[in-house]
């Protein structure tokens, strides 16, 4: 439990996460003794690995959706093209891509500092970061696996 600014007691970001999970039907493990659970994700185009974070130090939520695939070195400056392109103009959340093992992921996150944490606001988060993945997938996979361009890709899906 955490104090909130006007003194009353609250459930830690962990807590609350968790709550969402349960209530919201998702299947889901904690990893080791961490505040930070792992899933999966099927959407329309693509299926994905989640993680959610608690950071109650900092009540910070952080969700991520990771793709199976991974960019292959050959792709990577192709890939960041893509990424760049789709960043732009995203109003919650962005993509991320690690160079050294081409992992590629959406990254949402919520700080409730001075506020508290409702599994509403989790839902909200999560779900945009899933709907906003399985939406830029096929244009991930064209840029890796059907040598289409990253403005092509992204145009695409635009649409």
């Amino acid at each position: 439990m955490q104090t909130s600014m006007t003194g009353k007691q609250t459930s830690s970001v962990f807590e609350v996460m968790k709550q969402f999970f349960e209530a919201d039907g998702w299947r889901f493990a904690q990893v080791a003794d961490k505040p930070v659970l792992r899933m999966s994700f099927n959407g329309k185009h693509i299926s994905m690995h989640c993680f959610a974070e608690a950071h109650d130090d900092e009540e910070l939520f952080v969700f991520y959706a990771v793709l199976e695939d991974r960019a292959p070195q050959d792709k990577l400056e192709e890939i960041a093209e893509f990424i760049t392109r789709a960043n732009y103009g995203i109003k919650l959340g962005n993509f991320e891509m690690d160079y050294s093992d081409g992992e590629i992921r959406y990254k949402t996150s919520l700080s409730v500092q001075g506020g508290v944490l409702t599994t509403k606001m989790v839902k909200n988060q999560v779900y945009a970061n899933v709907h906003t993945m399985d939406k830029c997938g096929p244009g991930i996979m064209a840029v890796l696996y059907g040598d289409v361009e990253p403005a092509r890709a992204l145009a695409r899906i635009a649409g």
